[in-house]
């Protein structure tokens, strides 16, 4: 592979094995990760948080992100002649220098990728290209603030990717963005004229994958946790989550017990659903 053909828009795939044959295809999935840094992670979330209650948010989704796809590996592996794929987890992860941070607080079987350049879209597919060089049969970025995301997204994306033929598996986020893109190989295009952080990220994925001419595999939307309204829905489920007897359900929100466990910390002293209006308020003033 040359540099034509990383960066010319092609599709680019390294080292990776075919589909379709006996054996179950692999799947790498990585969560876009940044260092748990007060004042650099999840700040849109202050207030109503401190920045060291962000930084510590920030922590717990990572562990539960990863181990929602540690628990996806399981459930895949565990189709014994029937899987169709197996899954393996890696964060993509940034600032460069940080790599001691994440191999300390996520599980051993949860591989490294260091992700940190200037554009976002750069990242991405970086990510994609990575992945790929490193074997798997297709490659899935997903991000890290949606700690409750069911499982059997994770296992539905990665069995879409093992079916013959070039195609992309997107999950829409409520906001406009995605919180999932699957791809078998390394479309640069997918990554191109991405108004990144808009309510159209998704569309115009979508609009890239007409270009390409990729079938692409939809995925229930789900939300992210980045600001108050995140929060206070995340409040909710994990409460929800509580309450009721635990269950094998792979398509209910995954138990994020990390977030959990913090969220009932920070809920002694506070009410998510009351402090947003005053958190807004706040944003306000600041803009």
């Amino acid at each position: 592979m040359n540099d034509a053909d990383r960066f010319n828009g092609k599709p680019v795939r390294d080292k990776a094995g075919s589909i379709g044959d006996s054996s179950a295809a692999s799947c790498g999935i990585a969560f876009m990760a940044k260092a748990s840094a007060p004042g650099r992670a999840k700040t849109r979330l202050v207030p109503p948080l401190t920045y060291d209650q962000a930084a510590d948010l920030n922590t717990a989704f990572l562990q539960d992100v990863a181990d929602n796809l540690v628990l996806a590996n399981l459930v895949a592996a565990g189709r014994g002649a029937n899987a169709r794929a197996a899954i393996v987890g890696y964060a993509a992860y940034g600032p460069p220098g940080s790599g001691d941070f994440f191999r300390r607080i996520l599980p051993q079987s949860i591989g490294l990728i260091e992700a940190w350049l200037p554009n976002f879209g750069d990242c991405l597919f970086h990510t994609v290209r990575e992945i790929l060089a490193r074997g798997h049969d297709s490659a899935v970025v997903l991000n890290a603030d949606s700690p409750t995301l069911p499982t059997a997204f994770l296992v539905e994306t990665a069995e879409v990717l093992a079916r013959p033929g070039d195609r992309a598996v997107l999950g829409p986020s409520s906001d406009g963005g995605y919180y999932l893109l699957g791809l078998k190989f390394a479309h640069r295009r997918m990554f191109e004229d991405i108004a990144w952080s808009t309510e159209r990220v998704a569309e115009q994925s979508l609009a890239r994958a007409r270009e390409i001419g990729l079938d692409v595999h939809m995925l229930p939307a789900w939300y992210d946790v980045d600001d108050i309204d995140g929060l206070r829905r995340l409040q909710a489920e994990l409460r929800d989550c509580e309450a009721k007897t635990p269950t094998q359900n792979l398509a209910a929100p995954h138990h994020a017990v990390h977030a959990a466990k913090l969220m009932n910390e920070l809920a002694r002293d506070r009410d998510f659903g009351r402090l947003g209006a005053r958190a807004l308020e706040i944003d306000e003033i600041r803009a």
